[in-house]
């Protein structure tokens, strides 16, 4: 049952997605609309897209976020969230990233999926997931929450897209069945120093549970992750603040590095 009127959604959708375009900080929406549920908040994450759609981007994917027990308890949430990935968000490998356009960044190493066949829930598992990707391939997303002092409950945060705004992936890519998911190791440096490591099953024990989560959440929706998807699991590690000036390389086990820069 939602609680937001049509044009309530809309108006969400743009206060919303003008902070991320301009780069400034706004209050969590759940202050001003205290009931609403997610139901809402994704209706709020659609219309976004569809803004976006309009103006001339594409949808390249989807994220899962909040998927590691590390994140879950940074954020102070139980369970995950998805949100799309538009054409823009993509940087090159080496990339520097223009931290003007961006709030408050975090970068967090993952493992992205690129389908080759549809995936619609519900029912969708690991088996399915792994028969329907195509390759594997490193990947940091850098999260930028549009939410005051990148404080958020769970709607809220769906709402703004996840905190969706900006990903690097890494030249090398695999077969999924030749990369051992949930032990591949991960080692996330800034500025030369090491600051994070994991591995591929803190990402919901599996990073293929994470796709299979996805695409069973979007089945709820009537929606489906399409072929040719790139999907982020979520993070492998906890996400690290950065500032300009920071370098990060984050090393993966078997997959080569990936690297940016932020100015």
């Amino acid at each position: 049952m939602t609680a937001l009127t049509k044009e309530q959604v809309a108006e969400l959708a743009a206060y919303l997605e003008n902070a991320e375009l301009e780069a400034y900080e706004v209050t969590k929406v759940t202050d001003q609309y205290p009931e609403m549920d997610f139901e809402d908040a994704y209706n709020v994450q659609d219309e976004i897209r569809r803004r976006k759609i309009e103006r001339g981007n594409k949808i390249v994917g989807y994220k899962a976020g909040l998927t590691s027990r590390a994140k879950m308890k940074q954020m102070g949430v139980e369970e995950p969230c998805y949100g799309f990935l538009a054409d823009y968000f993509q940087q090159p490998d080496g990339a520097e990233i223009d931290t003007k356009s961006l709030i408050h960044p975090k970068v967090e190493a993952e493992i992205a999926f690129v389908t080759n066949k549809p995936l619609r829930g519900p029912g969708c598992h690991v088996g399915t997931v792994m028969a329907a990707t195509d390759f594997v391939i490193p990947a940091v997303e850098i999260i930028d929450s549009r939410y005051k002092d990148f404080r958020f409950d769970l709607v809220s945060v769906a709402a703004d897209n996840s905190s969706s705004s900006r990903f690097v992936l890494g030249g090398q890519m695999a077969d999924a069945g030749d990369v051992d998911l949930r032990n591949i190791g991960v080692v996330m440096e800034r500025n030369g120093e090491i600051v994070e490591v994991g591995a591929g099953a803190a990402v919901l024990a599996h990073p293929a549970n994470s796709v299979a989560w996805l695409a069973n959440a979007l089945g709820e929706r009537g929606e489906e992750i399409p072929a040719g998807s790139l999907i982020l699991t979520g993070g492998v590690t906890a996400a690290v603040t950065v500032e300009p000036g920071d370098s990060v390389t984050v090393r993966y086990q078997g997959l080569g590095t990936v690297g940016m820069r932020f100015i």
